[in-house]
């Protein structure tokens, strides 16, 4: 053999990625250990054996799972100047006693690996935050058109204008609001107006309504569209009833009184969105109009009800004539007013 055919071998050792070290397990003393090994274990490994190399490793384990299986693989890091390296450990138990102990650098996988875990978590983190902006765009968005709506909206991109035969509008609008708005503290009194509100709408959702919209103190609602309920009218009675018992039992443990009045009308109703940039779903028709003149005529704390209305209600409730109105645009109507 020629010189160079005969340096092969140690060539090949010497270029080997993967450290190759022979043991002596009762003192981790190294017979043997290719460069790459005491790179990855440096300084001095030949001389001070392994033990303190692998403080953190539990040897005790190591030595029993030698005994019981032969071999044995396992990870651990080095800290190599200002490297961390992640090795991945097998050590095989030899003839005579001695180990063979082979390590791979796996730190690049072992950075990938981390990399992918972060931008998972990141990923996940981003779906988070995407699910709770959803949630809150769509609890807007509920604030200004029914849910049935917002559904089609989702599905189609747009909402076609609906008829509706039978639906029953609520009214309500608060007593002296304007003057309690000079006097009082606007905070304070924006804060109890919040808190009607939203108690009127659970009390809307208890029975049926939707409410349609809130302008300054006035508060619409309706039921019968854009889900069709063949109770709606017995649905705003029982929601105009519940909502003056409210205010009345509020105003007992309250210094601050708040009085409405509230309006009932039933007739064919069109409901649909409008505006382009602010998305609106509001409702029109007579019955709509006749709600709100309704509204404007009754004394504080009375509920008025359209004829249309009484018929609609039958006999479940209590409704007592009133004086005929003059009310513009349908000229002298007879009233009545829901007791109970």
């Amino acid at each position: 053999m020629d010189g160079s055919i005969s340096s092969a071998p140690a060539d090949a050792v010497e270029a080997m990625a993967t450290g190759i070290a022979v043991v002596l397990p009762k003192d981790w003393s190294v017979l043997y250990a290719n460069p790459a090994f005491a790179r990855m274990f440096a300084p001095a490994v030949e001389v001070c054996g392994l033990a303190e190399q692998m403080a953190d490793v539990d040897l005790a384990l190591v030595r029993r799972r030698l005994e019981e299986r032969g071999h044995h693989a396992f990870e651990m890091e080095r800290k190599v100047g200002a490297r961390t390296l992640h090795l991945e450990m097998t050590m095989r138990a030899l003839a005579g006693g001695a180990l063979l102990i082979e390590a791979r650098d796996a730190s690049r996988r072992r950075q990938a690996e981390l990399m992918l875990d972060s931008y998972s978590r990141l990923a996940e983190k981003n779906l988070r935050a995407l699910e709770q902006e959803k949630a809150r765009v769509e609890r807007l968005l509920l604030n200004v058109m029914p849910r049935a709506v917002l559904q089609e909206m989702r599905e189609f991109g747009t909402v076609s204008p609906q008829r509706f035969e039978a639906a029953t509008v609520l009214m309500l609008d608060f007593v002296d609001f304007s003057e309690m708005a000079i006097v009082r503290d606007p905070a304070a009194l924006v804060a109890e107006l919040n808190d009607i509100f939203s108690a009127f709408d659970r009390i809307s959702e208890m029975f049926g309504c939707e409410r349609i919209k809130t302008n300054g103190d006035s508060y619409m609602a309706v039921s019968g569209m854009p889900e069709v309920a063949a109770e709606h009218a017995a649905n705003v009675a029982r929601a105009s009833l519940r909502m003056r018992g409210y205010l009345e039992r509020r105003n007992n443990a309250n210094t601050n009184r708040w009085r409405c009045r509230i309006g009932i009308a039933t007739g064919p109703l069109v409901g649909s969105i409008v505006g382009v940039n602010k998305y609106v779903y509001d409702i029109f028709g007579p019955a709509v109009n006749l709600a709100a003149r309704l509204e404007r005529v009754a004394s504080p704390m009375q509920i008025l009800v359209a004829q249309e209305t009484v018929a609609a209600l039958g006999a479940d409730f209590r409704c007592e004539p009133r004086d005929v109105c003059k009310l513009k645009g349908f000229g002298d109507l007879r009233v009545h007013e829901l007791v109970s």
